[in-house]
């Protein structure tokens, strides 16, 4: 079953499509991440699911439910902690805390204040009194206090340091064991790769690549480092290898899976003497796509 479900959606603001014929499916019970290049349209999808943004075409729809027409009744089973979170000054910690736990309807006291301690934080303190961190951590706790079904993480881990940072993974792969939804929009590929068991790469509006790591990493390249008894002059021109470095000893390249075969044929024709291979990380396919993105709007 699909928690969130988007088809052909369209965002378009003046002359700019934000999100340009969107298809998004996530499932009930898994962790997905959602991740892209600035301006990719990550937040401004997050926004139409959340009903702050009305899409120009297309559906959407959370819980089977519109995500315009229904939103009041959507945001009763869901949480959602944006990148830069803005608090009422005036208030402390705990207010904020306790404010959003009465719009949703029901907060578990215990488990706020277990969060309270796991993230460090001082309830007491007036908001205006907090850094960037600690706002953060004031949303963390109220969503995963809460009851929520779903969970829409908007950059969630801006501002918190690495130590934070575990705290937050070992609270999404807690809801994750509930059997809880989250969407996870994040620039930390590290992150993404460890919670995750699903990945969507949007770029320009659209989604271009979605799949499990391993659905995804065929379609990206080996790392491959190798010394051979006769001296390679140069591997810039073969097929199917890219980034090419010379070493001490030998080479350092990314090679195309579907040349890997003709390249070390090749390779072995100069008596390979040691090889070590990588298995491409998300970063590497990020990475990819992005340049490939640079590369087309040069041209």
């Amino acid at each position: 079953m699909n928690v969130i479900e988007m088809n052909q959606v369209t965002k378009v603001f003046g002359k700019h499509h934000a999100l340009d014929g969107l298809d998004l499916a996530v499932k009930s019970g898994e962790v997905f991440g959602f991740i892209g290049p600035n301006g990719a349209g990550k937040s401004t999808t997050i926004r139409v699911l959340l009903g702050m943004l009305r899409a120009t075409n297309g559906s959407a729809t959370i819980f089977g439910k519109d995500v315009w027409r229904d939103a009041v009744e959507i945001h009763r089973r869901i949480a959602y902690v944006p990148g830069d979170v803005n608090l009422w000054p005036q208030l402390t910690g705990g207010e904020v805390i306790d404010l959003f736990a009465s719009l949703q309807g029901q907060m578990n006291e215990r488990k706020r204040d277990e969060l309270l301690a796991r993230f460090q934080l001082d309830p007491t303190k007036k908001c205006r009194t907090y850094s960037k961190g600690n706002r953060q951590k004031v949303a963390l706790v109220a969503a995963f206090a809460s009851d929520a079904e779903l969970f829409l993480l908007d950059e969630p881990t801006s501002g918190l340091d690495p130590l934070m940072e575990n705290i937050f993974q070992q609270c999404v792969a807690e809801v994750k064991a509930e059997g809880k939804t989250v969407l996870l929009s994040s620039h930390i590929l590290s992150e993404v790769e460890k919670l995750c068991d699903r990945v969507g790469i949007i770029r320009q509006g659209r989604l271009i690549e979605c799949g499990t790591l391993n659905e995804l990493r065929h379609l990206t390249r080996m790392r491959l480092t190798v010394e051979t008894r006769v001296p390679i002059e140069s591997l810039a021109s073969w097929k199917g290898v890219h980034s090419v470095e010379q070493t001490n000893t030998g080479w350092a390249f990314q090679a195309d899976a579907d040349e890997m075969e003709a390249i070390m044929r090749k390779l072995s024709e100069h008596g390979i003497q040691k090889i070590e291979s990588a298995s491409p990380t998300l970063e590497d396919l990020f990475m990819r796509h992005y340049e490939e993105t640079v590369e087309s709007r040069k041209a």
